[in-house]
């Protein structure tokens, strides 16, 4: 009985591994017709017995209906009769297209992808379905490139050129016409536009865009970077040349109309070496005993009219982009550098959010006014968070009433459940060519604290003035600055991964309670060797935060109304938010709102590029920094598991590299998801998310922007 059970699910084994092979030779052909001794002579079947078998799965393939039978004992790859379009993605290493309509996934073999990319939009033949198995197909077209532009080295020989790509979108190098190099030579960075690709057993055709220069050059690694991700990385002399015309223009009149600010105690606190300050704060006692504490905003709007050429560049950036070593802005330095910036001595126009408020921080009365004002003192976070330590120095006074208010406001908003993702930042000191000598951590301190809380005050309140209007008013669509609660099965498995390290999260009730269980973890962490690790699997469980005409309220804020009026130097919907506001003050009607959800959408789109392309500089900076260091030892956390390696985290510096699963050749490693860890076959040895390793740095590869470690 035990012999015969076995030799049938042989039988079945063998079944099934053979009609996968069947399948693939008619996937592979799909125009073809076989009968049984072809397919046998393919799979290199010879006795009769074993063809038989090939003829009895030729015609259940044809039952269920994945091949049709053209004539007797003659099959071809059916088809579901027609054609399908959508974007072509990936999954780890399997290709698929993602139906317009939203239907299933479909299947795409490696050798049927033609000359589709990640993200293109394609039309797809569809093969005939095989029950208990998922839609196929194979790409026919390209219809839309989401990407014709890649970044890369050049090698120039005497006959050709090619740029070889670093991209995880183009598997392939470029092959670039010696007409078409732009005077670039062997070794340089350069960016290429693919102009032609009609066969995947050849390579594209392109022709140099940029070359950028030297490989290693420092604003040649940056630039690049900025064009791999469709950054700009200059600015269109036009644009240039429009904003150097505008003036300043503090008339008299314009004066007039206004709130005259400029003898009230105003500052600005920065960044130490910002130029582009947004923002600036004024504070005063009034006679009734509240403080009046104005939140002035450079007024952008006033300059940018809307359709102007620099308008249409701000748009499009939709955001100043911050890389390591420098900041590309959204609008010309003219204006964001020069005379919108709120620099000290200077009288500026400005929007402002005047508030009244009692020594408890509750606002009694606010109001969104235009106005002039003069800021008295430039602060760095550094200097004024001396103020505030040691209560000396320049506006002492109001700094540290400022401080206090700050406090009580920040308390009110984790009362009410939002939650303390505050979170270290890596920064590096560079040379003067850009190389780093050293990796350090900044953290936020309370003069850090002090402006974000004022910042988040004038945004919230902004948002509920017109996303709440009074008693018989209708709301007008407008730009929110919105978060989703999280998902609750990724803060299930959040909670299931931090029960490993012994803590607790409660997921179960009230914002307030859930938020509340959320960062007394955050602070548990703190200092401890997984809190890097803990703090990005936190944030991995929530949802992003968007920009939408939809408003859903602020999850990790713990409000019910916020947007982004704040910066509008930097940020887009900001301008956007400055000019609806001045449209509704004046009685305009409600603009379009699927026009504004484009726009929305749009720099949220664009918000996201421009992390992952701040992202890749700090990831250059520390491959950059660690490539001295090969054969080093360094303690670390694992911080990711794949099927292809570990990530390792290393304590000393945060730089992350990963050990290749072909190097971990103690056993055969298999991913198991759900636990985050590499399990052995063998010898059931884990390596799990947030385990302790020693490992030595075997190799920096910086056109990959990646560090390979090895066990120590």
């Amino acid at each position: 009985m035990a012999r015969s059970r076995k030799r049938n699910g042989s039988n079945r084994l063998v079944k099934s591994d053979l009609i996968q092979k069947i399948s693939n030779i008619f996937i592979e052909n799909p125009k073809k017709t076989f009968n049984y001794k072809q397919i046998s002579n393919f799979l290199g079947i010879t006795t009769d017995a074993q063809r038989g078998f090939v003829t009895d799965l030729l015609y259940e393939l044809n039952y269920e209906g994945f091949l049709s039978e053209i004539s007797r004992g003659k099959f071809r790859l059916s088809s579901r009769g027609g054609h399908v379009t959508g974007k072509f993605i990936r999954e780890g290493v399997k290709s698929f297209v993602e139906p317009d309509d939203g239907g299933e996934l479909i299947f795409i073999p490696d050798k049927k992808t033609g000359t589709a990319m990640l993200n293109d939009t394609v039309k797809v033949f569809l093969y005939a379905q095989r029950k208990r198995r998922g839609p196929e197909g194979e790409v026919v077209e390209v219809l839309k490139r989401a990407q014709d532009t890649f970044v890369g080295i050049l090698e120039v020989s005497e006959n050709f050129a090619f740029l070889n790509v670093q991209s995880k979108v183009l598997l392939s190098d470029i092959l670039i016409p010696k007409g078409k190099l732009k005077g670039g030579k062997t070794g340089q960075k350069a960016l290429v536009k693919i102009t032609e690709w009609k066969h995947t057993k050849k390579s594209p055709v392109g022709e140099v865009v940029d070359v950028f220069g030297d490989k290693g050059d420092n604003d040649a690694e940056m630039h690049a970077i900025l064009a791999e991700f469709g950054l700009p990385y200059k600015y269109p002399k036009n644009v240039e040349a429009a904003a150097s015309k505008i003036e300043a223009g503090i008339t008299l009149a314009e004066i007039a109309k206004r709130r005259d600010m400029r003898d009230v105690v105003t500052f600005t606190i920065d960044p130490h070496d910002a130029k582009d300050f947004d923002d600036a704060l004024s504070i005063r006692k009034l006679n009734n005993e509240l403080w009046e504490v104005g939140v002035h905003i450079a007024d952008v709007t006033h300059y940018v009219r809307p359709g102007s050429i620099i308008d249409k560049e701000g748009e499009s950036r939709a955001t100043s982009v911050y890389l390591v070593d420098r900041t590309v802005p959204m609008l010309p330095e003219h204006l964001s550098n020069g005379i919108c910036s709120l620099r000290p001595g200077e009288d500026k126009l400005t929007y402002s959010v005047v508030f009244k408020m009692n020594d408890n921080a509750d606002v009694k009365h606010y109001e969104i006014v235009k106005t002039v004002t003069r800021s008295d003192r430039k602060f760095s976070y550094e200097e004024a968070q001396e103020v505030i330590e040691t209560g000396e120095g320049d506006c002492s006074e109001e700094i540290l009433a400022l401080d206090k208010l700050a406090k009580k406001l920040r308390q009110k908003r984790f009362d009410k459940g939002a939650i303390a993702f505050d979170r270290d930042e890596v920064r590096f000191e560079l040379d003067e060519k850009g190389k780093p000598l050293s990796v350090y951590f900044w953290a936020q301190k309370d003069a850090n604290k002090l402006i974000e809380e004022f910042m988040l005050l004038a945004n919230r309140t902004v948002a509920m003035h017109i996303g709440k209007p009074k008693k018989g008013q209708q709301t007008k669509s407008f730009v929110y600055r919105i978060h989703d609660t999280p998902d609750p099965d990724k803060l299930e498995n959040f909670s299931q991964f931090i029960s490993k390290f012994g803590y607790r999260l409660k997921i179960a009730g009230k914002q307030p309670q859930i938020s509340s269980s959320l960062n007394a973890l955050l602070s548990e962490v703190e200092g401890k060797k997984e809190q890097n690790l803990i703090e990005t699997l936190a944030v991995r469980s929530m949802a992003k935060a968007i920009y939408s005409t939809e408003n859903i309220g602020h999850y990790g804020l713990a409000f019910d109304y916020y947007t982004h009026f704040t910066s509008p130097i930097r940020r887009y919907p900001d301008m956007m938010v400055h000019r609806l506001l001045e449209r509704y003050s004046k009685g305009g009607k409600s603009v379009d709102v699927n026009d504004l959800e484009q726009k929305c959408e749009h720099s949220s789109n664009m918000e996201q590029v421009a992390v992952n392309a701040e992202r890749a500089s700090i990831k250059y900076k520390q491959v950059e920094f660690m490539a001295d260091k090969i054969g080093q030892v360094f303690d670390g956390v694992i911080s990711g598991v794949t099927e292809w390696g570990v990530y390792v985290e290393l304590v000393a510096n945060k730089c992350e590299g990963m050990i290749p699963i072909r190097d971990l050749d103690d056993d055969y490693y298999v991913m198991d998801e759900k636990n985050y860890c590499l399990v052995g076959r063998r010898y059931n040895k884990k390596y799990q998310l947030g385990d302790e390793l020693t490992v030595k740095v075997a190799k920096a590869n910086l056109d990959k922007k990646q560090l390979d470690f090895v066990l120590a």
